[in-house]
């Protein structure tokens, strides 16, 4: 018995009902899939745009942090070579020409880059100093930076340590009482110094003229002078600083010189004293000078400054004057042999190598000088003397003197400054010269000496402006040959 199967037909129509419902599903799983997918599209677009803006806002702040690296990594080394020149010239705000506090004050490290709050997309903004981006910061992300630039802020505290000094291999600055300064001027710095500078001299001399046949018993006469002298020198100076440790000077004076010789000649039967007046004015010896500074000096590290000095002869010299008769004349009877003129130049060229030196020890300023003048000896030099001659002859004669070799000079000075306050300073010092003999065709020329000069110096300086300050120097001569006071006022401006 066959069991009980459909027939062959119904089974084919099944099997075609289901591959029909199959195929009527298939659309419909696809629509669902792609509605499926469209909708998780949708639902993640919101999320993948957030993505990208914060990757985009994470790129912006490292550059931005990246560049705010670099600049406190630059202005971290600038405030180290500001704290080292502040250490180094700490005493040269206190002394001489210090700075004024009124100026700007120097931006800390981190105050020179501002850090603002900006809304998002917000372009770079530019800083105040040159070649330095300030970056705007979204508000979302700045508290980070200014938790940071607050940190670095109380890292390098927040006193502000006023102008910045010039450069921490300047000497320290005091109150210029001698000639040479210490001082350099700056890299590119033009400075004008007009001063004008007063003398004054008193001497006595005594001179016997004549011959003795037992001790103690004269035959002659005998001539007792007083000399005093009265001399006021303008001069200019400008100084151009070549480089950080090179400056080169040039120093034009012009001079006015009195002299009055007070004379009284003994056993000539005149009781009367007579009075030999002479004066002198024009442009003196130009002088060139360069100085370098040899080494960086500091804190308990002394300062050299090696200068040399060229001064020529550009002065009307001694011997292009008229003298005075040397002997008693017929026309003129007093025969002084002084120069009815006086110069205004030495009538030497001369080279003056020389040091000085300044050493910082708190609270006061060491300093001083040694050198050495050469003077060029001259050939074929003569004078022009009166003669003495009645009218009608010549009342002038040329009298040769050949070789003339003045004496060499041996100088050196010492002092210290002491600051006031940061505009007033004031100096203390000593000067002095050995003036070797002078030699005239290879001799020591008649009466010549050796000389010492000696000046006790104190002046003062107080700096009037950014650019200009004024110095007062007061010398006092202490020896017989050195001038009884000097007074000198120089005012340096710089450019």
């Amino acid at each position: 018995m066959q069991p009980n199967t459909p027939p062959p037909s119904h089974r084919r129509s099944g099997g075609d009902m289901v591959r029909t419902d199959a195929s009527a599903l298939r659309p419909l799983l696809l629509v669902g899939a792609l509605w499926w997918a469209c909708a998780a599209q949708a639902q993640d677009a919101p999320h993948e745009a957030r993505l990208q803006q914060m990757e985009r806002r994470l790129a912006e702040q490292d550059r931005q942090i990246g560049a705010l690296q670099a600049l406190v990594e630059r202005q971290q080394g600038e405030l180290d070579g500001l704290a080292r020149e502040l250490g180094r010239s700490r005493l040269d705000a206190m002394r001489a020409r210090g700075d004024d506090p009124a100026h700007a004050a120097l931006p800390l490290a981190l105050g020179q880059a501002t850090v603002g709050l900006a809304p998002e997309g917000a372009q770079p903004a530019t800083s105040s100093l040159p070649g330095v981006a300030t970056a705007a910061v979204p508000a979302d992300d700045a508290s980070g930076l200014q938790a940071s630039t607050s940190q670095a802020d109380e890292a390098v505290g927040a006193t502000q340590v006023g102008r910045p000094p010039e450069s921490a291999e300047r000497p320290p600055e005091v109150a210029q009482i001698f000639d040479q300064p210490g001082v350099l001027t700056p890299r590119g710095r033009l400075v004008l110094e007009p001063s004008l500078q007063f003398g004054y001299s008193s001497n006595d001399r005594v001179a016997l003229v004549g011959y003795t046949v037992i001790p103690a018993i004269l035959i002659g006469l005998i001539d007792v002078r007083q000399v005093k002298t009265t001399s006021l020198t303008a001069a200019l100076a400008a100084r151009y600083g070549l480089g950080r440790r090179l400056e080169l000077e040039v120093k034009a004076p012009f001079s006015y010189i009195s002299s009055d010789t007070v004379s009284r000649e003994i056993f000539t039967g005149s009781a009367q004293d007579s009075v030999f007046q002479a004066d002198g004015k024009g442009v003196g010896d130009i002088e060139l000078t360069a100085r370098y500074q040899l080494n960086q000096g500091g804190v308990d590290k002394p300062f050299y400054v090696l200068w040399l000095r060229y001064k020529t002869r550009t002065g009307r010299d001694l011997f292009e004057v008229v003298t005075d008769c040397v002997t008693r004349c017929v026309a003129n009877a007093t025969g002084t042999g002084l120069p009815l003129d006086l110069p205004t130049g030495s009538g030497f060229a001369a080279l003056q190598p020389g040091v000085t030196w300044l050493y910082a020890s708190d609270p006061v300023v060491f300093f001083g000088s040694l050198s050495y003048l050469h003077n060029f000896e001259r050939d074929n030099v003569s004078r022009t003397v009166l003669s003495g001659a009645p009218e009608g002859f010549p009342q002038t004669t040329t009298e040769l003197l050949g070789t003339v070799d003045a004496g060499d000079i041996i100088g050196f000075n010492f002092g210290m400054g002491l600051a006031l306050n940061e505009r007033a300073a004031v100096s203390f010092g000593y000067d002095q010269s050995i003036v070797d003999r002078t030699k005239q065709n290879g001799e020591d020329a008649p009466g010549a000496v050796r000389v010492v000069l000696g000046t006790l110096v104190l002046g003062g300086s107080y700096r009037l402006s950014e650019r200009t300050s004024l110095n007062v120097a007061l010398g006092v001569g202490v020896t017989r040959d050195t001038p009884d006071v000097s007074l000198a006022v120089r005012v340096p401006v710089t450019f």
